[in-house]
């Protein structure tokens, strides 16, 4: 028994890196695909600053591994089984979203993942009202911050730029940009990085690893080091819808939909909020273009978008929990053959 428990969990660790990875890999977008196509820097130099930052994140708070672990799904309730099928869920979904170039929500596919496995395995009262209420909320309320956010300051840069010339603008510009970015990708590590520490920290607690559900800083630095991997190989077709073919980019409105994100998500990351920094980046990026004329914004692309970000939750839910339903009747009637 101990043995079996033992090689569940180091499965749910395995799968749940691996579901880190393919994070860094399609949120890549999110840190720096204003900085690439701005020309601020270089892609190389690009990925690997938001990897190194997306590490440090990771170790600012645990508020959100705590939500994920604990505030979706009862972890008392539920078996190892569950958290495999979520995960499994969730990563399916992800890979084929940056396979295809789309940048989804990958906070919102490992929601779904844990509630469509939830459901077949243990029922709805296994869910937590409490905490899908909060996520739910953040998913609604993130993007709308994103969007004001993202215009307020882009008139506020436009404003104190007003007398400077368009050559010196976009030289200091393209130089701040390179800090927004860097605070764009340590936010990013602080939120999206606790996806899986609270997935692996719950299997912990599940498998009577830890007393309490406390995220060891193990778990921390694995995670962080995952999402970071992912980040610097970079998910270049999810930068290139990010950063030119939702609307043409400036120094200047890079900085500004950065720096906007970046707040939005760094605010929500201390306050328990898993939110999806696709959808905040996204959203800031739209509030900056609108500046310009409403037109500015490609919003058929951005309607693209916001179509997979509504798909993502039952997607990967319907893939977990077909997955768990699988394996359910192979465990049966393996039990029943022997």
């Amino acid at each position: 028994m101990v043995l079996g428990t033992l090689f569940l969990t180091s499965v749910v660790v395995i799968i749940a890196l691996i579901y880190d990875f393919f994070n860094g890999v399609n949120d890549c977008a999110n840190a720096i695909a204003t900085t690439v196509s701005t020309r601020a820097l270089p892609p190389w130099a690009a990925v690997l600053m938001a990897g190194g930052f997306n590490v440090f994140g990771a170790f600012v708070t645990t508020a959100v591994a705590k939500t994920m672990g604990k505030g979706i799904v009862d972890p008392s309730a539920i078996g190892m089984d569950v958290v495999v099928f979520a995960l499994l869920g969730a990563t399916i979904w992800t890979a084929v979203c940056t396979k295809y170039g789309i940048p989804i929500s990958i906070t919102h596919s490992l929601v779904g993942g844990l509630m469509g496995a939830a459901l077949i395995a243990a029922g709805p009262e296994v869910l937590k009202p409490q905490g899908l209420i909060k996520v739910f909320l953040a998913m609604i309320i993130s993007p709308i911050a994103g969007f004001a956010a993202g215009y307020v300051i882009m008139v506020a840069m436009l404003w104190a730029a007003k007398r400077a010339t368009p050559s010196g603008a976009n030289k200091f510009f393209r130089t701040t940009q390179i800090l927004s970015a860097a605070f764009m990708a340590f936010t990013h590590g602080m939120n999206d990085t606790q996806n899986a520490m609270g997935v692996i920290t719950a299997a912990l607690f599940i498998g009577g690893f830890i007393a309490t559900f406390e995220v060891p800083k193990l778990v921390i630095l694995a995670c962080g080091l995952a999402m970071g991997l992912g980040t610097a190989i970079g998910g270049w077709r999810v930068i290139r819808t990010m950063g030119s073919r939702v609307v043409k980019l400036e120094p200047v409105h890079g900085f500004s939909a950065e720096t906007a994100a970046a707040v939005v998500i760094g605010v929500n990351s201390f306050l328990g909020m898993p939110i999806s920094t696709t959808h905040v980046i996204s959203t800031a990026i739209m509030g900056v273009g609108s500046t310009r004329k409403f037109s500015a914004v490609r919003w058929g692309v951005a309607r693209s978008i916001v179509v997979a970000w509504i798909l993502t939750v039952p997607a990967a839910a319907l893939i977990s929990a077909l997955t768990y339903a699988i394996y359910a009747v192979v465990k049966i009637g393996v039990l029943n053959v022997y």
